[in-house]
This record gives C-alpha cells, sequence and structure tokens, in this order.
C-alpha cells in the first residue's frame, strides 16, 4: 500500500490502475468511482489508518476494454505496471515486493492503442495560449505523430477547434478564463485539462523542442510566435507526462498560415452537418455520403479536408486535377483501390512501435502499407506532369526511390509468420528459418517435447498404468498424474518416482530424469522467446530510424486514397470539375443535395435538382436571394446544398451538379435549424440572435451566408423588423453573397428596393385538397405558405385544422384579433353549420308575394336575428 500511496500522489487527479500479477487493481475513491463507471464489484481488503480499504480489479488482458469505458466516462487514468518479475524481486530477499512504475498517464487527447481509438477518425490533443493581444493553437495526434502551431486571432480561435475537433484542450487557468477561450471551449465538445502557468512559459517551450528535434533553433521550422511557443510548451509538456517522462514521438512542427482555409464557425458546421449529424453520429453526415476511402489513413485524410477547406485556388486544383486523371481511367482507379485495400494503418502502427506499445500486427501493418504503397504507385504509371500532387505520392510510396524501406519491408515479409499473436511477449511471430539461433532454440524445445510424449510411454509401461499423464503447471513444473486408485503401482517403485502431491481427485509424481528434462525445455522455451524479443526490438528500432520516411509514405498513401476515394464518388454521383476563380459568383446548374440525394437513392427515389445564381457584384445574379415557400418545400434543403457544393469544390472534390462557377470563399455562415443552450441560460430565439449578430458582424464581400427563417420565435412584427433590417443589413453593409429563407412575405419587396436582390420560391400546388410538393425553385414570390396544409400533412386533428381555416380567412379579411377571440370556441364551426341551417329555414318559409310592408320588415329583423346568433 505505501509503493500504491506513492504512485497515487505523484497522479492525484487520474484513476489509478494498480498492477498486482494478472489483475489491475484499484483502492480508496478510485475504487468506488471505478466500480460505479464500469459496473463492477466493489469489494474491502485490509485497513488504512483503522478504516476498510475499499477495491475493485479488472483482468489485465481486458484492461483496453475498461480503458475504453473509464476515457468515455471523462477519467484520465495512470497505469501503474509490475516492472520485474517476482522471481527478480525475491533475490533482494524474500520479502521484497515487486517494483512498479506509472508507465503512462491515458487521457482522451493521447490515445495511440488501437483498441481505444476510431481507426477512420484522427484524436488530437490541442493547447491554447495568448500574449499580448495575440492567441495561438498547438495541436498533435498523438497516435500518428502529426505536430501543428497556428497563430491566429481569439476570436478565430473557436472556427480552429470547431475544425479540428480536439479530443482534449491545454489551457492555464487564466487563458481558459479570457471571453474567446470560454467561448471556444465551450462549442468544442473536448475536455479542458488546466495546467499550471509556469508549464506556458515560451521560452520553455522553445527549449524543449530544441531537445526534443535535436536542433540549435526553431527557425528552421518556422518563425513561431510567443503565443505559438507557449502553446507548445503547454502540449510537449503535458505529452512528456503522460507518456511517464518519455519524450514526446512526435513529427517537427509544422507552423500553418494565419490564412488560406475556409472559416467555418461551429454553429455552421453543426447546421451543414459536416462530419458529424445532428444525431452526433458519422451517418447522416456529408463525409459518410461521399467517402469511398479504403484506408484508416485515407478517411482521416478525407475527414481532414472537409472540415479544412482551402482558399488558394492553385492547391485546390491541384486536388481536381487528381481526380480528374483517376475519373478517366476507371480500371487503374479500381486497380489502385484494390492495392490500397491490402495496406495497414502506416501512420499508427510506428507510432505504437516507436512508443514501445506495439505489437507483432504493428510489424505487419508497416510490411503490408510499403508493399501495398508501392504496388499502388506503380499503377500510377504515365502521370508526368499532369498531375502534381498525384506524382509526388507516388513517388514517396514507391520503394524502388527508398532502398532502406524496401530492405526494411523485404526483411519484414521474411520475417513474420502468418498467425500473429497481440503482444510480442506471447512469441511465436517469427517464421521459422528466418533467424538461425531462434531455430535452434525452438529445435531443442520443441525435441524436448517430444521425449517428453516418449517418456510418458516408458512411465505407462513400466508401472501398468495405461491411464498415466505427463502434464505440467507452473508449481511442479512437468510432472505424472495418476488416479488414487493408480497410485499405488508408483508408490511400490519410489525408488525411481518421486511422491510430490497428493489432491482429492489425483496422486502426482515425478523422476530425475523427468525434472532435468523439465528445466531444459524452461531454458530452451525461455531462450526462443527472448530471441523473439530481441528481433522485435531490432525491428522496432529500424522502424523509429526511418520515422520520417515512414511518416512521408503514410501520408501519400491517404493521399491517394483520398484522389480515389474522391473520383469513385464523383463517378457514382455524376459529379462534376466545378471552376474556380477570385470573382465573387456562384453560378451552379442542376445543383443538389449529397446527402439528401444519397437517402432517397437509397429508398428508390430522385432528387429534384436546382440551379443557384449569385454574385456579389450583380452582375450575372443577385447578392441576396430571398427564398419563400411552404414548409417541407425544400426551403431548408436549397439553403444547405448551396453551402456544402462551396465546401466541397474548395476542399478539392468535384459537386453534384452540372455546372459550378464558384468564387472563392473565405467564410461560410449558416443559420439554418433550431436550437437552444439552456445550460447556459440561452433560449432559442437568443441563440438565433447570438449567431446572426456574428454574421452581420463578421461577413465580408467574400463570404458566403445562408439563412433561414430569421426572426421567429418572438412577436410577429418584432421577428419581421428584425428580418427585415438582417438583410438590408446584408445586401448593403456585408455585401455577401446570400440566400435568405423567409415565412415573412412583406420582404418580398426588397427585391425591388435593393438593386441585388431578387425572390425565388418553392413550387407547391394544391391537389383534390391536398397540397403536393414540387420542390422546384421557381423565380418570384410565393402566394402563400400554405401553412395549413402542412399542418394537415402532419397530422392535426380535423377541428383544430378547420378553425385555423376559419380564423386565417377572418385575419386575411382584417376583422381583427378581437373578433376572432371573442365568440369562436375551438368546435364552433358545427354550431355554425346549425345556426346557418335556421337561417335558411326561415327563410324558406317566406312567400315574398304573401307579405306586408310591415310583415316584410319583420322578417327581415328576423332573418337578421338568426344571422347574428351564427356570426
Amino acid at each position: 500500500m505505501a509503493q500504491y500511496l506513492k504512485a497515487k500522489a505523484e497522479h492525484p487527479d487520474a484513476l489509478l490502475l494498480f498492477r498486482m500479477g494478472d489483475f489491475f487493481e484499484l483502492f480508496f475513491e478510485d475504487a468506488e468511482q471505478a466500480a460505479a463507471a464500469l459496473g463492477i464489484t466493489l469489494t474491502r481488503r485490509g485497513q488504512h489508518q483503522g478504516d476498510d480499504i475499499p477495491m475493485a480489479g479488472v483482468p489485465s488482458r481486458q484492461v483496453d476494454l475498461y480503458l475504453a469505458k473509464l476515457i468515455r466516462a471523462g477519467f484520465k487514468v495512470a497505469v501503474c505496471e509490475q516492472m520485474e518479475d517476482p522471481a527478480e524481486a525475491k533475490k533482494r530477499g524474500a520479502k521484497s515486493i515487486v517494483r512498479r512504475e506509472v508507465v503512462r498517464v491515458v487521457t482522451p487527447g493521447t490515445l495511440t492503442e488501437e483498441s481505444l481509438l476510431d481507426a477512420r477518425a484522427g484524436n488530437r490533443l490541442a493547447a491554447i495560449a495568448f500574449a499580448g493581444d495575440g492567441a495561438a493553437l498547438a495541436w498533435a495526434d498523438v497516435s500518428t505523430g502529426a505536430f501543428e502551431t497556428r497563430a491566429l486571432s481569439g476570436e478565430a480561435l473557436a472556427d480552429e477547434l470547431a475544425a479540428l475537433r480536439p479530443a482534449e484542450v491545454l489551457a492555464t487557468d487564466a487563458d481558459s478564463a479570457r471571453p474567446p477561450a470560454q467561448s471556444a471551449l465551450s462549442g468544442s465538445g473536448a475536455v479542458l485539462t488546466l495546467r499550471p502557468a509556469a508549464k506556458a512559459d515560451p521560452a520553455f517551450g522553445e527549449q524543449r523542442a530544441r531537445a526534443i528535434f535535436a536542433v540549435a533553433g526553431l527557425d528552421a521550422f518556422g518563425d513561431f510566435t510567443q503565443a505559438e511557443r507557449a502553446a507548445m510548451a503547454l502540449l510537449l509538456d503535458y505529452v512528456e507526462l503522460t507518456q511517464a517522462g518519455l519524450a514526446p514521438r512526435l513529427a517537427p512542427p509544422r507552423r500553418a498560415g494565419a490564412s488560406g482555409v475556409m472559416a467555418i464557425d461551429p454553429a455552421t458546421r453543426a447546421a451543414l452537418e459536416i462530419d458529424r449529424s445532428t444525431r452526433g453520429t458519422r451517418e447522416g453526415s456529408l463525409l459518410a455520403a461521399i467517402d469511398r476511402t479504403v484506408t484508416a489513413g485515407g478517411a482521416r485524410l478525407l475527414g481532414e479536408r472537409l472540415a479544412r477547406p482551402l482558399t488558394d485556388v492553385g492547391r485546390i486544383r491541384a486536388r481536381h486535377d487528381s481526380i480528374a486523371f483517376l475519373l478517366d481511367a476507371p480500371e487503374r482507379r479500381a486497380a489502385i483501390q484494390q492495392e490500397l485495400r491490402a495496406g495497414g494503418d502506416l501512420a499508427r502502427a510506428a507510432q505504437r512501435l516507436a512508443l514501445g506499445r506495439g505489437g507483432p500486427r504493428d510489424l505487419a501493418a508497416i510490411r503490408d502499407g510499403l508493399v501495398a504503397g508501392d504496388r499502388a504507385a506503380a499503377r500510377c504509371g504515365g502521370l508526368h506532369a499532369v498531375c502534381a500532387e498525384l506524382e509526388a505520392a507516388c513517388a514517396a510510396l514507391s520503394l524502388a526511390h527508398a532502398p532502406e524501406l524496401a530492405a526494411l519491408a523485404q526483411d519484414l515479409s521474411r520475417a513474420l509468420s502468418g498467425d500473429l499473436p497481440i503482444l510480442a511477449r506471447d512469441g511465436g511471430f517469427i517464421a521459422v528459418g528466418f533467424d538461425v539461433a531462434l531455430d535452434e532454440h525452438r529445435s531443442l524445445r520443441d525435441d524436448s517435447r517430444r521425449v517428453i510424449a516418449r517418456l510418458q510411454a516408458d512411465y505407462a509401461a513400466a508401472t501398468g498404468v495405461a491411464a498415466l499423464k505427463l502434464k505440467h503447471n507452473a508449481v511442479l513444473g512437468y510432472h505424472i498424474e495418476v488416479t488414487g486408485k493408480q497410485a499405488e503401482a508408483l508408490f511400490s517403485a519410489a525408488e525411481r518416482f518421486i511422491h510430490r502431491q497428493t489432491t482429492a481427485n489425483a496422486v502426482r509424481f515425478t523422476t530425475a530424469e523427468l525434472s532435468e528434462l523439465d528445466a531444459r525445455i524452461a531454458r530452451a522455451g525461455d531462450a526462443a522467446l527472448a530471441r523473439e524479443m530481441a528481433l522485435f526490438r531490432e525491428f522496432s528500432d529500424r522502424i523509429g530510424a526511418q520515422a520520417t520516411s515512414l511518416r512521408a509514405a503514410a501520408d501519400a498513401l491517404a493521399t491517394l486514397d483520398v484522389a480515389a476515394s474522391m473520383a469513385s464518388w464523383a463517378d457514382e454521383a455524376q459529379a462534376v470539375r466545378p471552376e474556380l476563380d477570385d470573382s465573387v459568383a456562384l453560378i451552379s446548374d442542376g445543383a443538389r443535395h449529397p446527402v439528401v440525394e444519397r437517402a432517397l437513392r437509397a429508398g428508390g427515389g430522385g432528387f429534384t435538382p436546382n440551379d443557384i445564381r449569385l454574385d456579389g457584384d450583380g452582375q450575372t445574379g443577385p447578392r441576396l436571394l430571398l427564398v419563400t415557400g411552404p414548409n417541407m418545400a425544400g426551403k431548408s434543403t436549397y439553403l444547405r446544398q448551396t453551402a456544402l457544393l462551396a465546401i466541397l469544390a474548395q476542399a478539392g472534390g468535384y459537386v453534384p451538379a452540372r455546372r459550378l462557377k464558384l468564387g472563392v470563399v473565405d467564410r461560410l455562415f449558416a443559420r439554418v435549424g433550431a436550437s437552444d443552450d439552456l445550460a447556459r441560460g440561452r433560449s432559442t430565439f437568443m441563440m438565433e440572435m447570438i449567431e446572426t449578430a456574428a454574421i452581420l458582424n463578421q461577413a465580408g464581400p467574400r463570404a458566403l451566408v445562408v439563412l433561414d427563417e430569421i426572426g421567429r420565435g418572438t412577436a410577429t412584427f418584432d421577428g419581421l423588423a428584425i428580418a427585415w433590417a438582417t438583410a438590408e443589413h446584408l445586401h448593403d453593409v456585408n455585401r455577401s453573397r446570400a440566400i435568405f429563407a423567409t415565412h415573412y412575405h412583406e420582404l418580398t419587396v426588397l427585391a425591388d428596393r435593393l438593386d441585388a436582390t431578387a425572390n425565388a420560391h418553392l413550387r407547391a400546388k394544391e391537389w383534390k385538397g391536398d397540397l403536393v410538393f414540387l420542390h422546384e425553385v421557381a423565380p418570384g414570390a410565393a402566394d402563400r405558405s400554405y401553412g395549413i396544409q402542412v399542418g394537415k400533412l402532419a397530422g392535426l386533428p380535423k377541428p383544430a385544422v378547420d378553425r385555423a381555416r376559419a380564423v386565417l380567412a377572418r385575419l386575411e379579411a382584417g376583422r381583427g384579433r378581437a373578433d376572432i377571440d371573442a365568440p369562436l370556441p375551438l368546435f364552433a364551426d358545427q354550431a355554425n353549420a346549425a345556426m346557418a341551417s335556421a337561417v335558411e329555414e326561415a327563410l324558406a318559409a317566406v312567400d315574398p308575394d304573401a307579405l306586408s310592408p310591415r310583415e316584410a320588415l319583420e322578417a327581415l329583423y328576423r332573418l337578421k336575428g338568426l344571422m347574428g346568433r351564427a356570426d
């Protein structure tokens, strides 16, 4: 317990998994928390300061399963391992205990184990820091070794964190309390880990980076700001802490430019469902709809590209060139993808081996990735200068240009056996014939086992006990086992058979030759395993020495996979290459929503394409397009598909349309759908206003804005006023390309008042009392919203629908709200029908020719009275 308490004192904020034989145990409050989170039994063992000690444990072979559950539950976990065999401890004295040390701290942002990670998504650790008026973000993926920094403004922090989607964010107390940081962190979904201010010292960050990357200065990597150095200091110190003092195995820091990517705020990402649907899952997102990658690295790269579309036209066109090349060669593309399917996760396998957490299957992943990449590169012959991106990727994958990687792949191919264990210590992963010394040890071990079989037959013949068995356990080693009735034959030959143990069901004996053979087999087995472990370390060292080349190969493999994936999807979806330029236009013919279209096709339906015309200069289309039409007609889909076209095009993909001409978008804003933030005391309407304010304050001439039903959630005139002012501000001040969907038909007059504004509507028709949505966008404003018909489709009760029609008729007739509320109960229509019948009956009973003037006047008053009651 003294050993446990010492380790726990070093990691007070983490649950401590303490290795004891075949189990990892937890004690005290850790045990109580883990038992509740994992649903395992909580027991008591021993006492501490007079109180029973709570204890809970998990089997060591299943520890990854329980680690995953604890991490998902929000815990950090320190793993305290046995660093020696119990036999080694006993050499120091009979009462010596096994030496234990914390070998790592498992946190959401520092996972490396395959069983704990999503193979098709990145797992990033980020650090934020402020210096003066500037801010910075440093992030690393410990599972692949990627490491990047970015200097930015505090206001841009939320956008960048939303793009990265880190699992964990590091910050000091002071920096986390700054308003930009609070806003960014609240929407990131990441676990926040607070670190001491001393760990964010820029000088310390530069010193640690120089030491880790073995350079005299950081100038070769970029001109880092003070804030970037502070963020690096936080991140490198934390990675070193979680790896129990081992130097971080990361690539040298890559400094990203301050611009170059489309800015997309968290609200827009959520509304457009770029990589996660509103349900929080991958299914239903843009990423899921277009992903045709066949490798884990390719899937991660595709997600990164969609999360951070480019604004550099040259780089975007290079990606389009790759797709065009593979789209025009379907057989070549299919062959490349077939080769890539055989490749493992090169980046994560190499990183696990570098961190000392890899196994034989990671060696196989290195072999398979290198061989698959080389074969895929060979399929790309004839590129020349046609496609610079693919040419560079294939050059990095070709083993003909990398003799050391080629030798590594060949040696691994010869060395690894067919059936690989998860752990190196289980042995049996080196193939027969690769290493002479290993084969000798194995031969001795296996020959000895054949001797065991012969001895069993000899002993059975000598004693006359045919059922005699030779068995092995950790206490007795190899021994003879017979039943109690059969034991007399061995007791009678006591000079040869030595009694060792009697149990309820068996009697066990040994012999001198059996004891000697037992020792020889154990030595041979230990020697064979030791040789395999030595070969494993040699391969791990070779892989570590080739870390830079392997990262380049992993990046190239992912690049080739993404290009082939995007070409395959473009072929399936009949997508086209977008035309990008420096204008402020967005002109598309036959545009489609990729996610909605996929869902409709899966159900046997089809998608109705629509044209889009926007131009910030107001030349080839309106700057502001006002869209009206009924609910369910497709307004929100039209808005979202416009935004997704821009994302796909600038991420380097083709787009689902007959044509797209796009002036590069620098910022994208989407206010579509309703949500609230009750935890922060914000209603749906307040959230709408906050997001609208962000758009009006940040959007510029190169931005693209899509807004849906601004002004709902408050009084009608207030909402109309806000929507009106927002539309005017977008047109006159922001001058952004914008689509504004609304049910306020009063706004349609803006098309006549604002010079670069136009109306469009989603067509719908009434047919035999039902509403039919055509999903077609047509010029001009809608004649009405058809809200009551949509309510009827949704299943509103008939009395409520009838009442709504009556109220609508009065409102449209201008008869006033008071007149609506006073005389009409919900089910008044039936009474009205009865009154109308009474008027008709009275009128039918009147004979105008037989009435005197006085009688006619009385009849008129009587009818008037009946009408008043009906009204």
